[in-house]
């Protein structure tokens, strides 16, 4: 397939690194020769300088045989304008990232169709919806659906006093045989891991557990985690991510919100917006206006301002002052493999949010979602299951799966099932799938012939 890529940014660099790792045609387009210079510097891609609103670099770039344009600059107008363009050259799929809210709700007046456009991704909504179910799971690193809510994918750490720790994944089921649950994948130290039942847990282990919605508290009392209700939440940041949250969170029964907002203009018309939540104005790295604020007393404190370095320490802080559940927004790569273990309980990720959309959007026909996860080398794929694949012709266990594959449930036509050696598929049945980057092709080409 042949891409183009409209910005060179985080987001934009990372959707590049992507399409190029699974040895797609890329060429990327920004004004900001420096940018091009990193992007040409750590990927396989090809890089133009020039504006992505021109007919003219658009057709430099080959936009008439291209089967992709994705334009994901921090510039709405941009990414639309680009969009339509890419359109009319004849560009087959676009997809265009939109930031504004606004923009977003004029979606009654103006069609993504008068745009040409195939997919939207409004990364801020994604990041506040992930922000929302971590804080209805207090004990969750990283919260995942799949089979439409019916079953969840939920990371934990392990912590040093563990129950848990130096037991293999079969014992562990073995002592707890009342409940459906698997360990898909474990991230240990920079290494991902797809486990068997010999493999036994450790101390720091990242733990990610399939199970049913009911079984979530149960099994966060078998890794050594409280699964307690959070009632008092403080939101750090007037963002649309933060504004997002504190409306969803707002609505929650039982739940108690204050958000503080530096900008006093932006506090007023947040107070005025969201009747059920107690806004602040002040300085968001005032590390004293947050304690004399009850910051201590919260039960979750979310730091999601466009500064980075204030959320992470603002985070620390509010650990440090013994809040349960601590989440921050982070956008540099670099940050988020190690801000767990520096303290924090969760990160969220508007750039992965973006990459999770296009993942989907590029996979096959069979593919139902995906999902990348922090810190996680690998993808989890919901697909449908061809009747000509050969999972459907013996049990689980007899199959000749790819490398670095792993099921974890299957979805038939009445009822869903965490999965075991002898569970068997049928065509038409949706199965959940942990997947190292080097078998992804492999995979949707077994489950999708």
């Amino acid at each position: 397939m042949k891409a183009i890529v409209i910005g060179a940014g985080e987001v934009g660099f990372d959707v590049a690194r992507i399409l190029s790792m699974e040895q797609h045609d890329v060429i990327v387009i920004d004004i900001d020769p420096d940018a091009l210079a990193q992007v040409q510097e750590r990927l396989d891609v090809l890089t133009l300088q020039g504006n992505g609103t021109s007919a003219t670099v658009l057709q430099d770039a080959g936009a008439a045989t291209a089967d992709m344009l994705i334009a994901v600059t921090a510039i709405d107008e941009v990414n639309l304008v680009a969009c339509m363009l890419a359109d009319r050259l004849g560009v087959q799929t676009t997809v265009a990232r939109v930031r504004s809210g606004e923009l977003s709700r004029t979606q009654t007046v103006l069609k993504t169709s008068d745009f040409g456009i195939d997919l939207v991704i409004h990364p801020e909504e994604s990041a506040a919806a992930e922000v929302v179910q971590l804080i209805r799971r207090a004990s969750a690193t990283d919260v995942l659906t799949f089979c439409d809510g019916r079953l969840h994918l939920v990371g934990m750490r392990l912590d040093p006093d563990a129950p848990v720790l130096g037991k293999t994944l079969r014992e562990l089921a073995e002592e707890h045989p009342n409940l459906t649950f698997r360990v898909m994948a474990i991230a240990r130290g920079i290494r991902t891991i797809l486990p068997g039942g010999n493999e036994r847990l450790q101390k720091n282990d990242q733990v990610f557990v399939l199970t049913w919605p009911k079984f979530i508290p149960h099994v966060a009392r078998i890794m050594g985690k409280s699964d307690t209700r959070i009632q008092h939440v403080m939101v750090l940041g007037g963002t649309q991510v933060g504004a997002k949250i504190a409306l969803q969170l707002s609505q929650s029964k039982g739940k108690r919100l204050k958000l503080i907002e530096p900008d006093r203009d932006v506090a007023q018309r947040l107070a005025e917006e969201l009747a059920d939540v107690l806004v602040i104005h002040g300085d968001a790295t005032d590390i004293d206006l947050l304690v004399r604020e009850g910051l201590g007393e919260m039960d979750a404190f979310v730091a999601v301002t466009d500064d980075e370095e204030s959320n992470l320490v603002t985070c620390l802080m509010a650990k440090h002052l013994g809040v349960q559940k601590t989440v921050a927004m982070l956008s540099k790569s670099a940050y988020i493999p190690i801000s767990q273990s520096i303290g924090l309980d969760a990160a969220v990720s508007k750039k992965l949010a973006v990459s999770r959309q296009i993942l989907r959007f590029l996979r096959g026909k069979h593919v139902l979602s995906v999902a990348t996860v922090h810190g996680l080398d690998a993808e989890v794929l919901e697909l449908e299951v061809s009747p000509r694949s050969p999972a459907t012709r013996k049990p689980i266990k007899d199959l000749s799966l790819p490398r670095g594959v792993l099921i974890g449930a299957v979805l038939h036509k009445d009822r869903a099932e965490v999965a075991t050696g002898h569970t068997e598929i049928a065509p038409g049945d949706r199965v959940i799938v942990f997947v190292l980057p080097q078998s992804i092709s492999k995979v949707e080409a077994y489950f999708g012939r």
